[in-house]
């Protein structure tokens, strides 16, 4: 499942140092001529694909992005520093469009991979290039030039980190809501999610990760049933499941235990595909609100009892936002050892 998150920021190369007019003032040598240096260059402005970042949502904080100036030349035929190069990590996968001409700049798909989008300017010239048999002391220097600055559009695809999955109305659309800024459509009936809602988790800067309010699954689903199998696909995508589940009674009709749910999606899931249940699946047992906090307790532990449930398991009120917040704590601990296990494998080959 795939979501286009999109930033636009202003990158502004350094300015180049300006050149230095200077002449050699030393004891017994009157005639020292011209020494003034050359400006350092200005630093460029790259962007580079990291692994370690899953999207685009910290660039809503930032959008200017300037690299540093070059020194000014100096006497004694002294060059000016150069600026410091800026790099600007963005997630793989990022494309890179220059707004001002709706020309791509380059696509990086690989970790470590760079584009250069603003290159510095260069430094100027000291006078003792102006130097020659008509003019010995040329008072002449040249400023230097300005870096580049340009407008840049990053679009990125994201493929969903986490999915949710459960039976309709139990809650999942309201939990993205907790922990995103995703606004999906909440309502008492089934099927209020029709399509897929994504929504980006910012644990803190540079740690995200993207989260999938799956259409409700009943039974059938493999065969077409409800909103069928389409959406079940989606699930092959996603690194982590979170399974929620209706705690309290429901209203009218007849019940379903919290336990039957997680079975009868179980089900589903091995139908469709039985490497969806070899997936890392945690249960979130929902609206916990709707009971007393004993009575909410009690459930749980027998529910997870009938179970035998052995992955993680939390209890939450996602209309409340309580306990909602630490599975995605660990959730993007998760994810953080899931990339450094990856590290570790690619070092040892």
């Amino acid at each position: 499942m795939k979501l286009v998150d999109e930033a636009e920021i202003d990158v502004i190369a350094g300015n180049g140092g300006d050149g230095c007019i200077g002449f050699r003032r030393e004891k017994f040598i009157p005639l020292g001529g011209p020494d003034g240096g050359d400006g350092g260059t200005g630093g460029s402005v790259w962007i580079q694909a990291d692994e370690n970042i899953s999207t685009l949502v910290d660039f809503r904080h930032q959008r200017v992005f300037k690299a540093e100036r070059g020194e000014n030349g100096m006497g004694q035929q002294r060059y000016g520093k150069g600026g410091d190069e800026l790099v600007i990590s963005v997630p793989v996968g990022t494309a890179v469009t220059n707004v001002g001409t709706d020309e791509i700049i380059g696509d990086l798909t690989v970790h470590g991979e760079r584009l250069l989008v603003a290159k510095g300017g260069k430094g100027g010239l000291g006078n003792m290039h102006f130097k020659s048999s008509v003019t010995r002391s040329p008072r002449r220097a040249t400023p230097g030039d300005e870096g580049e600055g340009r407008t840049l559009r990053m679009e990125l695809k994201l493929l969903a980190d986490v999915g949710l999955l459960g039976f309709p109305n139990a809650g999942k659309s309201t939990f993205v809501r907790a922990v995103s800024a995703a606004t999906p459509k909440v309502a008492d009936y089934p099927f209020t999610t029709l399509y897929p809602n994504l929504g980006v988790v910012s644990v803190e800067a540079y740690r995200s990760f993207v989260i999938a309010d799956i259409p409700g699954l009943i039974q059938g689903a493999a065969d077409g049933a409800g909103l069928g199998a389409v959406f079940l696909r989606h699930l092959q995508r996603t690194r982590l499941l979170l399974h929620l589940v209706d705690m309290a009674p429901m209203e009218g009709g007849v019940e379903i235990s919290p336990a039957e749910q997680v079975r009868a999606i179980e089900h589903e899931l091995e139908r469709h595909d039985p490497e969806l249940l070899q997936k890392p699946r945690w249960l979130v047992l929902n609206k916990a609100d709707l009971m007393f906090e004993d009575e909410a307790a009690e459930r749980a532990a027998e529910v997870i009892a009938e179970l035998g449930w052995t992955q993680p398991w939390y209890v939450t009120s996602a209309v409340s936002r309580e306990g909602t917040w630490p599975i995605m704590k660990d959730a993007m601990a998760f994810f953080d050892r899931l990339r450094e296990d990856q590290q570790e494998a690619r070092d040892a080959g």
